[in-house]
């Protein structure tokens, strides 16, 4: 059918019409918690200059229990629900005018102003406003790559406003995680029909290594005799490691495996120059002094990732641990972080490496045409018309779906890291060409399918890129450390 008999096909127009009014409600149902949010705030303003004032603490208590209980019974909810949305209109109208003006014009949801009223509380102004800025603001300094804030879903967009915040937070993430790793705990809470849920506290590493621990164990049990779903794998596994001290049957008899988790290290905060938090993959930004003791303990779960003191994006792979994953691979998990099918969460270590455009059809096996879907958007790209767009070194692919729409994935949200101040002061500019028994390790790492001349990392380093206008690297010798 050609293109003239698209658009007169009945069907295929209520469909677009149907999508587009969708769309244009959500608009609508953003425009109207903003006026929600106003008016919360205008009723509260009007309610505090009606009253006289409050002769003692109790009495300034009740007034407010009085205005929340009012809110409450005009929009049928709760007290509770009620109390929060006053609170959540005040730090909006009060703080954070990029996030109430996006609400007003429908580009955001509601669900996302939560989400930043969340994320920014115990931040100071400056630190709220720059925050909100990198997202919502496209002319910010350093703005949020990728998607916009209302194209992604809420719960992505509140990792990366998460993840954000930790790296900009006033309170070092040392600080805040040593005190955090005191609370560490287990918990046990009854649930319905004879089922409970068991859920663990613990520091980032820890938590991180045994879900991918149980998680490959599961894979290495899947089959066409196993009749359990992942899920019901990782719950039996971590069950029977508990419960027993050796190797059972309802494990399958498998080993425990070890993990493969990325840690994402910026050069010179692995030498101990800055604080910079370090990134686990599938978690976020966690305390450099755990990144080094992981580096430094040689731990084989977890493979080592540098990177590029001027513009914080990946340089180079760790290699030494046993089962490693290939180059390409690693590549592809560092530059997607996730499945990039918009919305999706599913960790990098789950998902499939496929052909964006399929071997028989003429593909390479580079990293311009590979993507990383789940299992389930895996299928969905091969048994329905949802197709996946351009990718590139460093950005994954979008998709577009089977009515022509297209959908921008989510990217990486690297970053510049801090200079130190002695190493600025030092001006210390060395040659970037590395000695002559370490230039053929370097050019061992290229990635496949990439030309001779490209761009390998620190050993082709010769000084501002005109297209990036990097600062040159003052340690451009950090592979040594790194080796040694």
């Amino acid at each position: 059918m050609d293109d003239g008999a698209e658009h007169t096909d009945p069907l295929r127009k209520l469909a677009d019409t149907c999508l587009d009014g969708l769309a244009e409600v959500a608009r609508c149902e953003g425009r109207f918690a903003a006026l929600k949010v106003r008016l919360s705030a205008e009723y509260l303003a009007a309610a505090e200059a009606l009253a006289p004032p409050a002769a003692t603490p109790q009495e300034c208590t009740v007034r407010e229990m009085a205005v929340v209980s009012e809110v409450a019974c005009v929009l049928t909810v709760s007290e509770r629900a009620a109390g929060a949305l006053i609170s959540e209109a005040l730090a909006l109208t009060a703080g954070l005018p990029l996030t109430l003006a996006a609400l007003q014009a429908g580009t955001i949801s509601w669900q996302h102003a939560r989400i930043m009223v969340d994320e920014t509380a115990n931040l100071d102004p400056a630190g709220a406003a720059a925050l909100e800025a990198h997202f919502l603001d496209p002319d910010a300094p350093n703005p949020a790559r990728g998607c916009g804030a209302g194209e992604l879903v809420p719960g992505r967009f509140r990792a990366k406003a998460r993840a954000w915040r930790e790296r900009h937070h006033p309170v070092s993430i040392e600080t805040r995680h040593t005190k955090s790793a005191g609370d560490r705990r287990i918990e046990y809470t009854p649930d319905r029909d004879g089922m409970a849920w068991l859920s663990a506290y613990l520091p980032a590493d820890t938590a991180a290594g045994i879900w991918e621990r149980t998680t490959a164990a599961a894979r290495d049990l899947q089959g066409p005799a196993e009749p359990r779903t992942l899920t019901q794998l990782r719950a039996d596994i971590a069950a029977t490691w508990l419960l027993t001290s050796g190797i059972s049957d309802e494990a399958g008899g498998m080993p425990s495996p070890r993990a493969q988790v990325l840690i994402t290290v910026p050069a010179l905060s692995l030498l101990g120059a800055t604080d910079e938090p370090a990134v686990l993959d599938g978690h976020g930004p966690i305390p450099p002094s755990m990144a080094r003791r992981l580096v430094a303990d040689g731990a084989e779960s977890f493979h080592r990732v540098l990177t590029d003191p001027r513009d914080g994006a990946p340089l180079e792979i760790g290699r030494t641990s046993y089962r490693v994953p290939k180059a390409l691979r690693q590549w592809l998990r560092l530059r997607d972080g996730k499945c990039p099918f918009p919305g999706c969460n599913n960790a990098s270590l789950d998902n499939d490496a496929d052909h964006l455009l399929a071997w028989a059809d003429g593909g390479t096996t580079g990293i311009a045409n590979l993507g990383q879907p789940c299992r389930k958007h895996h299928r969905l790209k091969h048994g329905s018309g949802w197709t996946p767009t351009a990718a590139g070194k460093n950005h994954p692919p979008g998709w577009t779906s089977p009515t022509g729409r297209t959908y921008p994935s989510e990217h990486q949200d690297w970053e510049p890291p801090h200079w130190p101040g002695p190493i600025l002061a030092a001006d210390m500019l060395f040659d970037c060409v590395p000695p002559p028994d370490l230039a053929s390790d370097f050019e061992s790492d290229a990635l496949p399918d990439e030309p001779d001349d490209a761009d390998q990392g620190p050993d082709q380093c010769r000084g501002p890129d005109p297209e990036t206008d990097l600062p040159a690297d003052p340690f451009p010798e950090w592979y040594l450390f790194a080796a040694a």
